[in-house]
C-alpha cells in the first residue's frame, strides 16, 4: 500500500523498456501450484484442466519488465525456479522439457525484511545475494509529505480524465487537509480519497468539502483569519518533467507563492512529531531557532504545539 506498484511502474516507464509490456504479479495472491504455471506457463495436458498450452507471465513480459509483488511468500521450490530464470533468462513451461529463453527486466518487491528471512532460514541466500542488487525502501506516505503532494496531483489528472470531468486541481484548504491526514491506509487510501473528490466535486479545484470525512476532520485554518485561501492548478501531461506539478490558479506574488510549500510541509512535519519543535526540526534537518522563525512566520505558534 506504500506505492511499490507506482514506483515499479514509474522504473518501467522511464527505461528503455517502456515500449514494451509491464506485467504484475503477487505471489502472495496465488497458491504454489497455480503461481508456477502463472509465472513460466503450462503446456497442453500438464496437469487436470490444461486443455491447451498457455504461455506464463516470464513469456508476456519479454522485453519489458516484471514486478513480482510479495516475493517473501515464495516457496522453497518456487525461489528455486526464481533463482535460475534471473541468472540464465532460461525457464521450462509447466509439463514441459523444452526450454524458453526471455529477456526481461524482474523487479521484486516485499513487506518483511528478507535478510531477516535469510537468517531464519526461510529465504533462499543465495537468491537474496542475486535480487539484492538496488534497493528502495518506500516509508508510509504519512513521512513522505512530498509525495502526497505529487500522488494527489497525478490521481486527480489521472481519475478526472477517466471520469470526463473538469476538476483541474485543489484548493489551499484541501491540500492542506491532504498533508495533514496520516494515510494509514498509505496510497490506496490517498487513491479513494481523490476518486470520491472527483465525483463529488461541482467546481473546479476541489474543496475541503470533498473530501472524505476522516480527512476533512484533519483540516483546520492553514493561516491567520482573512487571508484568502489559494487555488493549485495540477499540470502535465503524465509523461513529461512537469507532471503532477501544482501551480497557482490566482495571481500571487513569487515570494508568497514559494511559501505555500514551505508552510505546508513545515505544518505536516510538525503535525506528525505532536507540534514538538526539536523533533521536527531534526525531521526537518533545520536548527530550532529557524523553525521557531519560520513557525511565527506563518502564524504557526502557540496552534497545540509543545515546545
Amino acid at each position: 500500500g506504500t506505492g511499490k506498484s507506482l514506483l515499479a511502474r514509474a522504473i518501467h516507464h522511464r527505461s528503455p523498456r517502456r515500449d514494451k509490456p509491464f506485467i504484475e504479479v503477487s505471489c502472495g495472491a496465488l497458491p504454489e501450484t497455480l503461481l508456477e504455471s502463472e509465472l513460466f506457463g503450462h503446456v497442453k495436458g500438464a496437469f487436470t484442466g490444461a486443455v491447451g498450452e498457455k504461455p506464463g507471465r516470464f513469456m508476456a513480459a519479454d522485453g519489458g519488465t516484471l514486478f513480482l509483488d510479495e516475493i517473501n511468500s515464495a516457496t522453497p521450490l518456487m525461489q528455486v525456479k526464481l533463482l535460475r530464470v534471473l541468472q540464465e533468462r532460461t525457464f521450462e513451461p509447466v509439463g514441459s522439457s523444452e526450454s524458453r529463453t526471455v529477456d526481461v527486466r524482474v523487479v521484486l518487491a516485499t513487506n518483511v525484511d528478507l535478510a531477516q528471512l535469510v537468517a531464519e532460514q526461510r529465504f533462499r541466500q543465495d537468491l537474496y545475494y542475486r535480487i539484492n542488487v538496488v534497493n528502495v525502501k518506500l516509508p508510509p506516505l504519512r513521512d513522505r509529505p512530498n509525495d502526497v503532494t505529487l500522488l494527489a496531483a497525478h490521481f486527480l489528472r489521472k481519475l478526472a480524465k477517466e471520469a470526463g470531468r473538469e476538476v483541474i486541481g485543489f484548493d489551499e484548504a484541501a491540500m492542506a487537509a491532504l498533508l495533514r491526514y496520516p494515510w494509514p491506509g498509505n496510497v490506496r487510501e490517498l487513491e479513494n480519497a481523490i476518486e470520491r473528490a472527483v465525483v463529488l466535486c461541482r467546481r473546479p479545484h476541489v474543496g475541503v468539502d470533498d473530501l472524505p470525512e476522516t480527512v476533512r476532520e484533519m483540516a483546520a485554518e492553514l493561516s491567520p483569519a482573512g487571508r484568502t485561501a489559494r487555488a493549485m492548478t495540477v499540470v502535465g501531461d503524465g509523461c513529461g518533467p512537469d507532471d503532477g506539478v501544482l501551480v497557482l490558479q490566482q495571481p500571487m506574488p513569487l515570494e508568497r507563492a514559494l511559501e505555500l510549500p514551505e508552510r505546508l510541509i513545515i505544518e505536516a512535519a510538525l503535525k506528525r512529531n505532536n507540534w514538538n519543535r526539536q523533533q521536527t526540526a531534526t525531521e526537518l534537518d533545520i536548527n530550532r531557532t529557524t523553525l521557531y522563525k519560520k513557525m511565527r512566520k506563518y502564524g504557526m505558534l502557540g496552534v497545540g504545539e509543545v515546545a
